[in-house]
C-alpha cells in the first residue's frame, strides 16, 4: 500500500517505553501490517520515524517533517466518532495521532508557511539587479481619478476575499421523475445484481484488490462487471448460432463509417507547428489502490421531523408565534426589525393567497401551483425575502431568487436574464423601496433589461397583501420531488444557470444540516453570508426555520462599514453559531483593535463557508490566534465544502473541548500539479497546508472520480473531483437537458471503463482527496483550475502567492482575479489586480516583478501576464467579489483599461517551433534543373506580349511633342481639376510646346545651363510640372522631379529637397513664385543653408523667347531624366531613365491600356516618381489621349472630387494610389446614397481603376473599395493593381484585354520557408494573395533564388529579376559604386540562360500558371509580389514580411490606426498608433502580442504606442520602417507607452 497518510515512527525503542500519547501510533501501524496494509520494510521505516524525537540525535541530522500535522497553538480536538456501528465498520478510521510537544513546534511555522515560502523564493533574487526594463509611459496619461467607492478599513476591500465566488458552469433538464423506492446508498451498497449462473463466475475480483467468498449467481456491485453485450461482442457469434458467414462479414461491413473521419477533412496542423516537450520520466504518478466510495453516517429519524419545510414553519407559528425569527440590521449596524414566527407566517400565507387569488381578474389566475416567480430583494432586507421566500412556497410556487439590477451594465445581466427566459419567469416580486431604486425609463416604466424576459413586478409589503378568508389554508403536501426553488449559479465562463432543488431534497439537506452540525430549538445564529443562495440560504434561512433558530443577518454593506459588527453581535446576543467566510475573518482581525471587550465564548459552531479554499486555514489559524484570548474555542471552527449541484457535500462537525484537533495536511506542490498526493519533504517553499472539511454529509455516499474524461474511480493518492450521491442535492440544470446529464447523473466507472453501479451521483466541481479517518481535503475548485503544458495550477493558489509578496501597499487583498486564456496551444496564465491610488510607479512594478519571481519559483509556472488597474474599475460581483469570467472579457476585448501591465511570454511560451536551420547552398545547377524536371516543375518564368519594333519618330518624346503641335494644335492634352472639380488650368499640345520653349530659352539664358546638366523641377502637382519638364528636355537638360517641401513643415521636408538637389549635382532650380519665396524665406533657414541654393529660376513669368534650337540626343541610350525616390527602407535612389527606356514605356503602356487620341483618363497620383511621374507627364504626349488630372492634395478638401469626376466625364480608366483609395473608403463608405444625389455619381462608366504601387496588393482595401461603391455602380472587376520597381518603373499594369486578376491562397508557414503551397480559401494560415496586374508587352520576368542566383520552380518563393527595354539604365550616384550598379542593372542567371542581362527588382514574388486564357489562347501566367527583400524579417531562421505582421496586429484592437514592425537585437519590435483614449494604450499590448504568437508563432519583444501620424509614410503611402527603427532608437517618437516584454 502506498499511503501516504500515516504517521512517523523510528526503531530502537519499544512503545511501552515511550510517552503515552505515542503508543496508540505505533498500535496503529502494527494493525496495518496485520491487515497487509503496509510492508514489513515500511513498518520498519515508520516505526523509525516515530521514534526518532525520542531517540538522542546525532547533530545534523533532524527529524523528517510529518505529512499531517496539527495546528501549532490550537487545542486538538478530533471529529466526533461515527454515529453507527456500520459507518465505523465501513470506515475504519485511524487513531487519533497525539504529536509530542517537541514535534509540535516543527509545526508552528506551518501557519505562515506560504508567506515565508514566498520571501524565500524571492531571497534568490535579491542579490540581482532588475532583469526587466521598466516599461515608459507618458505621465500625463494616468492621472488617478478620485476613488469615489469607500473602501474597508486597511488593506481589505469592498470585496470578497481573495477567492471571489466563481462558480463552475453547466446546464441542464426538467428534472426526471424520481422513483420514491429509489435505492438508498446503504442498500446500493450492499445489493446484488441477478445474472445468469454463466456469466457470475466471469468476475468475482473486488476493486480494491481483494477477492471475497460470494453468494452463488451474485456479485458485489464493486466487481468488475461485464455487460452481457460487451460479452458477446467478444466473443462474436454464439457457437449455437446459425447465422451464415456471409450475413456476418455483412454485419461487419456496416460497422465501417460510411464517410471518412474529419480528420481527414481537415487536418490540425498543431503537431508540425508545436515544439511537444518530451515527457519528463519523474513526474509523480498515483501509486495507490483504486479508492472505495466514503459514506457519510446514516440520517436519523427524528419523529417530530417535519413532512415538508412549509409545515415546520406553520408549526412554530402557530405554537412559538412569539419567538424570534430573525433580526436584520440597518446601515449603522445597529438591530431595526424583528421578524417572529407568527408574523413570518401570517404574512406568508397572506401573500400565498395574494399570488394566488389576487394578481388578474376574477376570472382569470396569473399564478398557478408550479409557476416561477424571481425573487428581487436587496441584500440589507432578509425580513423582505423570508416572507416573500416561504409565501412561495406556501402557493406552491417556484422561487427564482436573483440579484437586483442596478443598470443595464450590470455585470452579467444579460446572463441572469436568460435563466428567467429558460425558467419561463414572468412574474416578479420586490419590495416598495427596491422597485424605487430600480432603473426607470423617462416614463417611469421600469427598464427592459438587456435579454430579460418581460415581467410583471408585484409589490410584497405588507400594506399591499390581502388577509385571506377565514376558510382559505394554504395547501401543505408532504415533500416530493416537485421542484422547490431554483438557485442561480454563475459558471466559469460567465453563462447563469438554475440548479433546480426538489421539496424532498430541500428537505433532506435541512435534516442532514440539523444532524451534522447538532442544531437545537432556540440557537441563536449571526449570518453574514448571501440569504439568497448557498449556505447563507441553506442555513440561515431553511434549516434555521425548520429549528426555530434566531437568525441575526448582518448585510454587506454594515460589513464594509464596520467589520466587526459580526463580532459584536455574536457578542451581544450570545450567538451560538455564525456563519462567515475567511474574508470576514480577516476583516474582523483587520479591525479587532477597536473592540476589546467582545467574547466570542458562546460560540459551539463558526462555520467557514469557504474553508474548502486551501488557503483558508491561514485566515482560520490568524483569526483563532487573535480572538483566543476573546474566548473562542479552537474546536468551534467548522470549515466546509459545498457547491450549487451538490450542496453541502462536506462539515466539520463542531469538536468536543479537549480532544486533539483534526491533522492538517502539507502537500507538494509539484504532486498536486500532477494531479497526485505527495508529501513534501524536500523544499517548503513549494509546500501548500491544507486543513480537512469535515466528514461526507449524514446519508450521502461520496467518490473522487478523474477531473476529465469518463468519470473514472481515483487512485488512493490521487486528487479528484469529489462527487456525491444523496437526496439532498441539486437535482438538474433548470431548463437544460443536455448539460444535467453531464453532471448530475454521473455514474462512476473503474479502471476498465466498466461501471461501478447503477445509482446516478453529482459533480461537485471540487477537487480533493479523502484522508485518514475519511475526512475530506479540497485542494481547489474545477472552475479555478489552470491546465498549463499539462499541469494543473489552482487560481487560488496563485492569488495567495500573489497576496504574500507584500501586497499592503500597492494592491487591495480581496481585489485579485486570475484566469487563463488560450494563446498559441495552451493555456496562459494571466492575473489582474486593482491597484491601491496611492501607488507609484516604481513601487508597483517592483511587486509585480516580485510576483512572478515568487510564483515562478513556488508554482514553477510562468505567467503570461500581469496587469494592474485603477481602483474599483474590476468587474465586481454583487457582494463584491470580482466577477472573474467578465475580468477576462475585458482582457479579451481590450476594455480593461490598466495603469501598469507587464507581459512575460519569454517565460511561458515553451511550446514555440524549433528554429529553422538553414542548409548550406551546396546543390549544384545540374541538381536543381534534373530536380525540377522529375518533379514536373517548370522554371519560374513569365513574359508579356510582344512589343513590336519601335519606329525612329517613336524614340523621343520631344519629336513627339512637336510632331502632335504641328499636325494636331489645338488637341488638349491636359486638364487640371480644383477642388471644386473646375478645370482650373489646360494644356494643349501647341500650347504646351510653346510653354516648353519659353523654359528652354530662359534656362539657357537665365541659368546659363549646358547641355547634359541636371535640373531640378520643384512644383504642386498640375500643368507647370510637365511643361517644365518638356522644357529641360528642348534645352537638353536632365529633369530632376523632387516633391515640394511642405510650408507647415519645413524642418521635415526641406532637408529631403536639399539632399536630393546635392545628390543630383542640380546646376539649376525651376519653380514657382511662391516655392522660390519659401526656400528663400528664415524659416527655411532654420532647416538647411538656404545661402548655397542653385540659381533658382521663377517660371511664372516668363518672356516669349524661342530657343536657338530643340535639342536632339545624339543616342536614345542617352538620359532623359532622373528618378530619385526614398524606398521603403529609407534609403534615397535615384535612377537613371533613357530616352529609348521611356519610348518602350511610353509604348508598352500604349499598348496594354490601348491608349489613343480620342480616349480620355484620370490621373489622381503624386507625380513625382516611377509610374505616377510616367502617366502624369509623358504617357499622353506620346500617346495622344487626354488626361485629366486631380492632384490628391485636393481630396483632403473634397473627399468625392475624384468619383465625381470619373462620373462627370464618363471616365473609363482611372490611375489612383492606395492613400487616394484609402481616403474614399474611409470618408465615403457611408455617403454612397449621397454620392448618388449630389452629384449622379454612377460609376458604371469605370472599366479599369488601377493602383499604381511599389509593393504586395492591399487586397483588404481594394476589396472594401469595390464592396463600398458597388451601390454606385463600380464593377467589382475594375479594381486591380500596378507593380513597378527601382530598376522597372512599370512591370506589370491591369490592362483592357486579357483575364481578370486573380486572387491565390497560400499556406503563411511554407511562405517563411521560401515556399509556395496554395491552398483552399479558408484554411488556416492562409494569405491571400493577389495578381499585380498583367506583365506589359515586351517585359519578362523569372523567379531566382536570391542566394544561388539559379532560376527557381514553380512552388519557390524567389526574388523576381526583370529583363525589359524600358528598364533603368542604373543608379545616379557621385562616386559610381559599379558593382551595385552591376549587380543590381547588368546581372546574368548562375545557370539556365547564362547570356540574357536581368535587373534585379528586390521583391520577392512568385509565378503561378493559371487556368485562364490570354488572348493568343495560351495559359495565363500571374505574377504575384510578396514583398521587398530587403524589409524582411530574419527571425528564428524564417523569414517574416512585415505586412503580414502589421495585418493581424491592425485587427487586434479598434483602436489601432496603424502600425509598422522591425527588429532590434533579435527582438522583434511593434509600434502601433492609437487613434482612441490615452486609457486604452496598455490594453493593446497584451493584445498584439497574442495576436502574433497566435498567427505568426514569434513573441514580441517590445511593444510601443504612440500617437497618430507617428509612423512616417512615404508619398507612395508606403510606411518608412526604418527610419522609425532609427526614431525608436534615438528615443524620438515620443511614445504613450513602451512595454519590454522580457
Amino acid at each position: 500500500c502506498f499511503s501516504p497518510f500515516c504517521g512517523v515512527l523510528e526503531a530502537g525503542t519499544e512503545p511501552q517505553l515511550l510517552r503515552p500519547q505515542l503508543s496508540p501510533e505505533i498500535t496503529a501501524t502494527t494493525v496495518c501490517i496485520h491487515l497487509c496494509d503496509i510492508t514489513q520494510k515500511g513498518y520498519e521505516k515508520k516505526r523509525t520515524k516515530l521514534l526518532a524525537p525520542y531517540i538522542i540525535q546525532t547533530p545534523g541530522k533532524n527529524p523528517l517533517p510529518l505529512f499531517f500535522s496539527h495546528g501549532a497553538d490550537r487545542h486538538p480536538s478530533n471529529s466526533s466518532p461515527p454515529s453507527s456501528p456500520a459507518a465505523a465498520d465501513n470506515n475504519p478510521r485511524a487513531p487519533a495521532v497525539a504529536i509530542p510537544n517537541s514535534t509540535c513546534v516543527l509545526f508552528s511555522v506551518y501557519a505562515d508557511i506560504h508567506s515565508e515560502a514566498v520571501q524565500a523564493a524571492l531571497a534568490k533574487h535579491k542579490e540581482e539587479k532588475m532583469a526587466l526594463p521598466m516599461p515608459t509611459k507618458r505621465r500625463s496619461t494616468y492621472v488617478q481619478s478620485p476613488v469615489v467607492t469607500r473602501t474597508p478599513p486597511d488593506s481589505s476591500s469592498g470585496s470578497e476575499d481573495e477567492t471571489s465566488v466563481r462558480r463552475q458552469s453547466s446546464v441542464v433538464p426538467p428534472p426526471p421523475t424520481v422513483n420514491p423506492n429509489l435505492q438508498s446508498p446503504d442498500s446500493w451498497i450492499n445489493s446484488t445484481v441477478q445474472g445468469s449462473s454463466t456469466s457470475s463466475s466471469a468476475s468475482s475480483t473486488l476493486s480494491h484488490g481483494e477477492a471475497r467468498p460470494q453468494p452463488q449467481s451474485h456479485h458485489c456491485v464493486f466487481e468488475l462487471l461485464l455487460p452481457l453485450t460487451t460479452f458477446i461482442d467478444l466473443i462474436g457469434v454464439p457457437v449455437n448460432s446459425r447465422v451464415s458467414t456471409k450475413i456476418q462479414q455483412l454485419l461487419n461491413t456496416l460497422k465501417r463509417p460510411k464517410r471518412p473521419p474529419l480528420s481527414e477533412f481537415f487536418t490540425d496542423d498543431a503537431e508540425e507547428i508545436v515544439e511537444v516537450p518530451q515527457p519528463d520520466p519523474n513526474i509523480p504518478k498515483p501509486e495507490g489502490r483504486q479508492i472505495i466510495p466514503v459514506k457519510g453516517e446514516p440520517l436519523g429519524v427524528v419523529s417530530n421531523w417535519p413532512p415538508a419545510l412549509q409545515a415546520a414553519l406553520a408549526r412554530w407559528g402557530a405554537t412559538q408565534g412569539k419567538s424570534p425569527a430573525l433580526t436584520a440590521l440597518d446601515i449603522t449596524g445597529k438591530p431595526f426589525c424583528t421578524l417572529t414566527y407568527g408574523k413570518l407566517w401570517s404574512r406568508s400565507v397572506k401573500l400565498a393567497y395574494t399570488l394566488l387569488n389576487k394578481l388578474g381578474t376574477k376570472n382569470e389566475q396569473i399564478l398557478k401551483p408550479g409557476d416561477k416567480v424571481a425573487l428581487v430583494y436587496p441584500n440589507s432586507d432578509p425580513g423582505m425575502f423570508w416572507v416573500a421566500f416561504y409565501g412561495c412556497l406556501l402557493a406552491e410556487v417556484i422561487p427564482v431568487p436573483i440579484e437586483v439590477p442596478l443598470s443595464r451594465k450590470d455585470v452579467g445581466i444579460s446572463q441572469v436574464g436568460f435563466l428567467l427566459g429558460s425558467c419561463g419567469v414572468g412574474l416578479a416580486l420586490t419590495s416598495e423601496i427596491c422597485l424605487k431604486g430600480l432603473p426607470k425609463t423617462p416614463t417611469g416604466e421600469i427598464l427592459q433589461f438587456k435579454g430579460w424576459p418581460r415581467l410583471k413586478w408585484v409589490v410584497t409589503d405588507s400594506k399591499y397583501l390581502t388577509k385571506p378568508s377565514k376558510d382559505w389554508q394554504p395547501h401543505i403536501p408532504t415533500a416530493n420531488t416537485d421542484p422547490a426553488y431554483i438557485e442561480y449559479k454563475a459558471s466559469k465562463d460567465g453563462t447563469v444557470v438554475g440548479v433546480a432543488v426538489s421539496k424532498v431534497a430541500m428537505l433532506t439537506h435541512c435534516q442532514a444540516l440539523t444532524q451534522a452540525c447538532n442544531y437545537c430549538e432556540g440557537e441563536t445564529l449571526v449570518n453574514v453570508l448571501d440569504f439568497k443562495k448557498d449556505i447563507g440560504l441553506w442555513h440561515g434561512v431553511l434549516t434555521a426555520v425548520m429549528n426555530r433558530i434566531h437568525t441575526i443577518s448582518v448585510p454587506y454593506a454594515v460589513m464594509k462599514a464596520c467589520p466587526l459588527s459580526w463580532v459584536q453581535r455574536v457578542h451581544n446576543h450570545k450567538a451560538r453559531i455564525a456563519l462567515v467566510k475567511c474574508r470576514d475573518l480577516h476583516w474582523a482581525m483587520m479591525a479587532h483593535r477597536e473592540q476589546r471587550d467582545t467574547s466570542l465564548a458562546s460560540l459551539r459552531m463558526l462555520i467557514v463557508a469557504d474553508g474548502a479554499n486551501p488557503w483558508s486555514v491561514s485566515s482560520c489559524d490568524a483569526f483563532l490566534n487573535v480572538f483566543q484570548s476573546h474566548g473562542l474555542k479552537p474546536e468551534v471552527i467548522c470549515p466546509c465544502a459545498t457547491s450549487p449541484e451538490a450542496m453541502t457535500v462536506a462539515i466539520r462537525r463542531p469538536g468536543v473541548p479537549g480532544t486533539p484537533l483534526p491533522a492538517r495536511a502539507i502537500l507538494s506542490m509539484g504532486g498536486l500539479s500532477h494531479g497526485v498526493i505527495r508529501v513534501n519533504t524536500e523544499d517548503k517553499n513549494s509546500a501548500l497546508t491544507v486543513q480537512d472539511v469535515g466528514h461526507v454529509m449524514p446519508g450521502a455516499l461520496m467518490c473522487i472520480v478523474k477531473p476529465d474524461g469518463p468519470p473514472q474511480l481515483c487512485k488512493t493518492d490521487e486528487i479528484g473531483e469529489i462527487i456525491i450521491n444523496s437526496r439532498a442535492g441539486g437535482n438538474m440544470y433548470y431548463g437544460l437537458p443536455g448539460v444535467t446529464k453531464n453532471t448530475f447523473e454521473v455514474i462512476p466507472v473503474n479502471a476498465n471503463g466498466v461501471p461501478i453501479g447503477e445509482i446516478p451521483f453529482v459533480r461537485s466541481g471540487l477537487l480533493g482527496f479523502v484522508g485518514p479517518g475519511s475526512l475530506i481535503f479540497v485542494v481547489g475548485k474545477i472552475e479555478g483550475l489552470l491546465m498549463v503544458s499539462g499541469r494543473r495550477h489552482n487560481a487560488d493558489d496563485l492569488v495567495a502567492t500573489a497576496l504574500a509578496v507584500e501586497p499592503v501597499k500597492t494592491v487591495y487583498r480581496g481585489r485579485i482575479a486570475v484566469f487563463s486564456i488560450t494563446v498559441f496551444y495552451d493555456e496562459r496564465v494571466v492575473i489582474v489586480a486593482e491597484q491601491r491610488p496611492d501607488a507609484s510607479e516604481e513601487d508597483s512594478f517592483q511587486w509585480m516583478s516580485r510576483v512572478l519571481q515568487a510564483i515562478d519559483s513556488i508554482h514553477q509556472v510562468g505567467l503570461y501576464c500581469l496587469a494592474l488597474v485603477p481602483a474599483n474599475t474590476l468587474p465586481k460581483t454583487p457582494l463584491g467579489g470580482i466577477h472573474i469570467s467578465d475580468t477576462k472579457q475585458f482582457f479579451l476585448d481590450g476594455n480593461l483599461h490598466p495603469c501598469n501591465i507587464l507581459m512575460c511570454p519569454h517565460t511561458c511560451v515553451t511550446n514555440l517551433p524549433k528554429p529553422r536551420q538553414k542548409q548550406p547552398v551546396g546543390v549544384g545547377p545540374a541538381s536543381v534543373m534534373v530536380g525540377n524536371l522529375v518533379a514536373g516543375k517548370r522554371i519560374a518564368q513569365a513574359a508579356g506580349r510582344d512589343l513590336g519594333m519601335i519606329e525612329d519618330q517613336d524614340l523621343y518624346l520631344t519629336e513627339a511633342l512637336q510632331w502632335r503641335a504641328q499636325t494636331d494644335a489645338d488637341h488638349v492634352l491636359f486638364v487640371l481639376l480644383n477642388a471644386k472639380g473646375v478645370p482650373v488650368s489646360t494644356a494643349t499640345c501647341v500650347q504646351l510646346h510653346k510653354r516648353a520653349e519659353k523654359i528652354a530659352a530662359a534656362l539657357t539664358e537665365k541659368g546659363s545651363i549646358n547641355t547634359g546638366e541636371n535640373v531640378v523641377l520643384l512644383y504642386p502637382p498640375g500643368i507647370d510640372l510637365i511643361a517644365a519638364f518638356y522644357g529641360c528636355l528642348y534645352a537638353g537638360c536632365v529633369p530632376v522631379n523632387v516633391r515640394p517641401p511642405h510650408p507647415q513643415n519645413l524642418a521635415a521636408t526641406l532637408p529631403t529637397v536639399r539632399m536630393i538637389i546635392d545628390v543630383s549635382k542640380a546646376a539649376c532650380i525651376l519653380t514657382t513664385q511662391n516655392l522660390m519665396r519659401t526656400l528663400r524665406s528664415k524659416e527655411a533657414a532654420a532647416s538647411v543653408n538656404i545661402k548655397t541654393w542653385p540659381t533658382i529660376i521663377d517660371t511664372d513669368d516668363l518672356p516669349r523667347r524661342r530657343p536657338p534650337q530643340i535639342y536632339k540626343p545624339p543616342t536614345a541610350e542617352m538620359i532623359a531624366y532622373l528618378d530619385f525616390s526614398v524606398s521603403t527602407t529609407g534609403m534615397l535612389t535615384g535612377v537613371k531613365v533613357s530616352h529609348a527606356a521611356v519610348s518602350a514605356l511610353c509604348r508598352s503602356i500604349k499598348l496594354q491600356c490601348e491608349l489613343y487620341s480620342s480616349r480620355q483618363i484620370a490621373i489622381c497620383l503624386d507625380p513625382y516618381c516611377g509610374l505616377g511621374f510616367v502617366l502624369w507627364c509623358l504617357a499622353s504626349v506620346y500617346s495622344g489621349h487626354q488626361s485629366v488630372l486631380i492632384p490628391p492634395f485636393e481630396l483632403e478638401s473634397c473627399l468625392s472630387l475624384w468619383l465625381s469626376t470619373l462620373s462627370q466625364y464618363r471616365i473609363r480608366d482611372t490611375f489612383c494610389s492606395y492613400s487616394v483609395m484609402e481616403l474614399c473608403t474611409k470618408g465615403l463608405g457611408t455617403q454612397t446614397e449621397l454620392l448618388k444625389c449630389m452629384y449622379v455619381c454612377i460609376l458604371s462608366c469605370v472599366r479599369s481603376c488601377v493602383v499604381i504601387a511599389e509593393e504586395r496588393p492591399r487586397l483588404s482595401l481594394s476589396y472594401s473599395f469595390s464592396k463600398l461603391f458597388k451601390d454606385i455602380g463600380l464593377s467589382s472587376r475594375a479594381v486591380s493593381t500596378a507593380f513597378g520597381s527601382r530598376v522597372n518603373l512599370a512591370i506589370c499594369l491591369q490592362g483592357t484585354t486579357g483575364p481578370d486578376p486573380c486572387t491565390v491562397y497560400v499556406d503563411m508557414k511554407s511562405l517563411r520557408h521560401d515556399r509556395v503551397r496554395v491552398v483552399e480559401r479558408g484554411a488556416p494560415q492562409s494569405l491571400p494573395l493577389m495578381e499585380s496586374g498583367k506583365i506589359l508587352p515586351g517585359v519578362r520576368v523569372i523567379i531566382v533564388n536570391p542566394e544561388t542566383r539559379g532560376p527557381l520552380g514553380d512552388s519557390h518563393l524567389g526574388e523576381i529579376w526583370v529583363n525589359s527595354p524600358h528598364n533603368a539604365s542604373g543608379y545616379y550616384t557621385i562616386y559610381g559604386e559599379e558593382s551595385l550598379q552591376a549587380n543590381h542593372f547588368n546581372t546574368k542567371l548562375s545557370f539556365g540562360d547564362p547570356q540574357t542581362l536581368w535587373a534585379r527588382t528586390g521583391y520577392l514574388g512568385f509565378v503561378k500558371r493559371t487556368e485562364l486564357l490570354e488572348a493568343n489562347g495560351d495559359r495565363h501566367d500571374a505574377l504575384f509580389v510578396v514583398g521587398s527583400l530587403d524589409e524582411t524579417l530574419e527571425l528564428r531562421g524564417l523569414r517574416y514580411h512585415p505586412i503580414d505582421i502589421e495585418t493581424s496586429v491592425s485587427r487586434a484592437h479598434r483602436s489601432i490606426a496603424e502600425s509598422a514592425v522591425f527588429t532590434w537585437t533579435n527582438l522583434l519590435v511593434v509600434v502601433s498608433e492609437l487613434c482612441g483614449s490615452e486609457q486604452d494604450a496598455l490594453d493593446l499590448v497584451p493584445l498584439i502580442t497574442n495576436v502574433v504568437l497566435e498567427e505568426h508563432h514569434l513573441i514580441v519583444g517590445v511593444v510601443v504606442i504612440v500617437d497618430p501620424g507617428v509612423i512616417p509614410i512615404n508619398s507612395r503611402g508606403e510606411k518608412q520602417r526604418m527610419h522609425l527603427r532609427d526614431s525608436f532608437l534615438a528615443d524620438q517618437l515620443d511614445p504613450i507607452y513602451v512595454a519590454y516584454n522580457m
